[in-house]
């Protein structure tokens, strides 16, 4: 039985040309990871990135299973409102653009700082750092297995591959040509993976076009599948998912693309203070431009296929069905590029909150940088191995994509804005507002001892997790943030720093 399925997929074309794609990636991995010898080349690729390769590894790193397969799905259900997923993180690009990153930046040269647990450790505690870092290393894989869960949809509905072998090669890939240079080689090949995930939703467009008979084929199908007049015009409308739902997202998203460790990290490896600004911004403007395409190509597949049994099987379905073979087969590789180029961030993520800002910093202070290399190297494999454990029990991509955003936006969003705005921020203040963050947000989303609590400045409804403040209605995670910055703010008044501020 396995040998007729493993010689099933070796004769797919699919599966051929995913494999031979696998490898160039791996190859040039290696290639580039044979000169990274010191930790520096690993954790900020020696702060040599310009702006071409920083808008590069950036931009492949935000384009990722969310983006695309997470996307489509939304897309599936709601329609062109899903837009604000991918939008919220263009803006949050913009901001790292312009204010977060050249600040942060010039922070880190000057205490040569390597990852965002430095940064944590030097403007507050290495208290913070540590609880900082160890939620991450949580969260993230949760994180990483959702770019697994991407890739495996991918390849199951497209080319038959069973979702655990398809978990399983996307972390083999990732994993191996990460572990050999770290954020180096993932910048040269984040390279190659942005053009072919660029050229391939572009080549892709025509042909959904032409398969729904544009636009307006496409409006006159999905609205055929909406019996409900009122749901057909939130079907086609920017507000249609609901102003609760994209509230949360501006609140969720935006500071996730501007404080993510992994974001945080690359921006360290970059040359100069231009090259920040240009490249990220860049990549800020054509994530804004990209998200249209991922909703059209979910919207398409609901005109078309109404009845699939899930909601993520929306892309992969319009890639088999809509496109002849070779425009699929690219666009396929162009999903599996977006998928693994996220998904090397993500590792990088683990890979720095283990070896850097836990083992060196709380286990082994005083390790030499080779070992710390070999360490780091060593906890990318293991993260790798964790990450298919974790993908084969989550059910959906935008599941595992939400424990991760929740957890960083929640505990570290006003720690950072106010740590690098204000130097009245204290290491107190910080910890105080993320506990309570975190307290308000766990409450709001497990608590069902009564079917709604009165939170005083609002009303939790226990059903639906959702706290109606009387002009609005907001998630749990919302409310957490919203708390920290709040609790922040009045730390500075109560709870103010007496140590130096970090000139930059």
């Amino acid at each position: 039985m396995m040998a007729t399925v493993i010689e099933s997929l070796a004769g797919n074309g699919y599966v051929q040309a995913i494999a031979g794609y696998a490898v160039l990636l791996i190859l040039i991995g290696w290639f580039v990871g044979n000169r990274v010898k010191s930790s520096s080349g690993f954790f900020v690729a020696g702060r040599k990135l310009g702006a071409g390769l920083l808008f590069t590894t950036l931009t492949a790193a935000n384009i990722g299973a969310g983006s695309t397969v997470g996307v489509a799905a939304i897309a599936y259900r709601s329609g062109v409102s899903a837009w604000w997923w991918i939008g919220s993180a263009g803006i949050g690009s913009m901001i790292l653009a312009f204010w977060v990153g050249p600040r942060i930046w010039h922070i880190a040269r000057r205490y040569d700082l390597y990852t965002l647990g430095d940064y944590l450790d030097k403007r507050y505690s290495k208290t913070f750092r540590g609880l900082f870092s160890s939620m991450m290393a949580v969260g993230t894989l949760a994180l990483f297995s959702g770019q697994l869960l991407g890739i495996a949809w991918i390849l199951e509905v497209v080319a038959g591959v069973p979702k655990g072998a398809g978990v399983v090669a996307g972390a083999v890939v990732t994993t191996l040509y990460f572990a050999a240079g770290g954020l180096l080689s993932a910048a040269i090949v984040n390279l190659v993976e942005l053009a072919v995930i660029m050229a391939g939703f572009l080549a892709a467009l025509p042909y959904i076009h032409s398969f729904v008979g544009g636009w307006a084929g496409l409006a006159g199908k999905a609205a055929a599948n909406i019996p409900d007049a009122a749901a057909r015009a939130r079907y086609f409308s920017m507000d249609g998912i609901g102003l609760t739902v994209i509230i949360g997202y501006l609140v969720m998203l935006v500071p996730s693309f501007f404080i993510s460790p992994g974001l945080i990290g690359k921006v360290f490896g970059a040359r100069d203070e231009r090259a920040i600004k240009a490249g990220t911004a860049a990549g800020g403007i054509v994530q804004l431009f990209f998200a249209i395409i991922p909703v059209v190509i979910g919207m398409a597949a609901f005109a078309s296929f109404p009845d699939l049994s899930r909601a993520d099987l929306a892309l992969p379905t319009a890639m088999k069905e809509m496109m002849p073979f070779g425009v699929a087969t690219l666009a396929l590789a162009a999903i599996f590029a977006a998928e693994v180029s996220t998904a090397d961030a993500v590792l990088y993520m683990l890979a720095t909150s283990v070896s850097n800002d836990l083992y060196k910093t709380f286990l082994n202070p005083s390790v030499d940088d080779r070992k710390l290399l070999k360490i780091s190297r060593a906890v990318t494999v293991v993260s790798g191995i964790l990450g298919v454990v974790f993908a084969l029990f989550l059910d959906s991509i935008i599941s595992a994509l939400t424990i991760f955003y929740s957890l960083m936006s929640v505990s570290l969003a006003a720690p950072l804005v106010f740590g690098l705005f204000t130097r009245l921020a204290s290491s107190a203040g910080a910890l105080l507002s993320s506990v309570c963050g975190v307290a308000l947000t766990l409450f709001c989303t497990f608590y069902t001892g009564s079917p709604s609590v009165d939170l005083i400045v609002g009303r939790l409804d226990t059903a639906t997790h959702l706290v109606d403040f009387g002009f609005t209605k907001l998630n749990a995670t919302t409310c957490g943030i919203l708390l920290t910055f709040v609790v922040m703010a009045l730390s500075l008044l109560v709870l103010p720093s007496k140590n130096p501020v970090l000139d930059a």
